[in-house]
């Protein structure tokens, strides 16, 4: 069992774990991955307002047990911000158990911001998934759930392997050098040093430092969408840029991948100005 604190929001702090998880409902998760004693599942099981059950499967079942409480987010002190009164303190009120979990898993968080790169974010998840399919293996326990590939197996392969999960070249190569650099980057702490990679630039870096450890200040600076959202939630401007973002993200700094996290579990959105993009499709290419 795992003690949670008081207001403690399951569904809304687990709502974005990834890439491998399923959920039965708002109140279990599921989660697998490659761990450093080897694969794991582990199964979260919101029993009670106070308390969330852990069980654990594979030869990585302690170790997916010791990191329950991260995986959580229950070293993260959402109490600690206290921003002015307006939209951000607004969201703050109405979300106030929602905290800011970590995978401590930097290879996994790194290869789906990898896939995210330049795409919609369906595009990447099907990419994912199919990588899973064609070279992971299934995720110990009792569930269906595959894990992402060993990062000796990636490293063995040639970009083109990865075509038929509809990944470029481009992406594909950084996925195969972060590969081959999968134990430096275990060790890495900070977005500056994920920046090191060739092909890893200021947007990969942040979604992988707030997947991996809960990082409450990534910004992730070059979205598609994310300007327009943080513009349009702060100043009702329907379009910005990323250093218009900045700025109005400044006053919250060491918060802002916070601000940003109730912005969109808000689910507040710029006005379109035109459909939907297609899905890619770099198969037919």
């Amino acid at each position: 069992m795992v003690e949670l604190p008081d207001q403690y929001d399951f569904w809304g702090s687990t709502r974005r774990i990834g890439p491998v998880a399923s959920r039965e409902g708002r109140t279990v998760l599921w989660w697998a991955t490659n761990t450093p004693s080897g694969a794991g599942t582990l199964r979260l099981t919101h029993a009670s307002v106070s308390h969330v059950a852990a069980d654990a499967w594979g030869n990585g079942a302690a170790w997916m047990l010791a990191q329950a409480p991260r995986l959580l987010g229950l070293d993260d002190r959402p109490a600690s911000f206290v921003p002015e009164p307006g939209v951000v303190a607004d969201l703050v009120r109405r979300a106030p158990g929602v905290h800011l979990t970590r995978t401590d898993r930097v290879f996994d968080a790194l290869i789906m911001g990898i896939l995210g790169q330049k795409v919609q974010s369906d595009a990447a998840l099907q990419s994912l998934r199919h990588l899973a399919r064609r070279f992971g293996e299934p995720a110990p326990g009792p569930c269906e759930l595959r894990l992402l590939p060993l990062p000796s197996v990636l490293a063995a392969l040639d970009y083109s392997a990865l075509h038929p999960c509809n990944v470029e070249r481009a992406r594909a190569d950084r996925i195969l050098g972060a590969a081959r650099r999968a134990a430096w980057l275990e060790a890495c702490t900070s977005p500056a040093t994920l920046q090191l990679l060739p092909g890893v630039g200021p947007w990969t870096a942040a979604v992988t430092a707030e997947a991996a450890w809960g990082d409450a200040d990534a910004v992730a600076i070059g979205d598609f969408h994310l300007p327009n959202t943080v513009c349009w939630a702060l100043e009702r401007e329907p379009r910005g840029n990323d250093a218009r973002m900045l700025e109005l993200l400044e006053p919250y700094r060491g918060h802002r991948a916070r601000v940003t996290r109730l912005l969109l579990d808000a689910q507040i959105h710029a006005p379109r100005r035109g459909p939907r993009l297609a899905v890619s499709d770099f198969r037919r290419r």
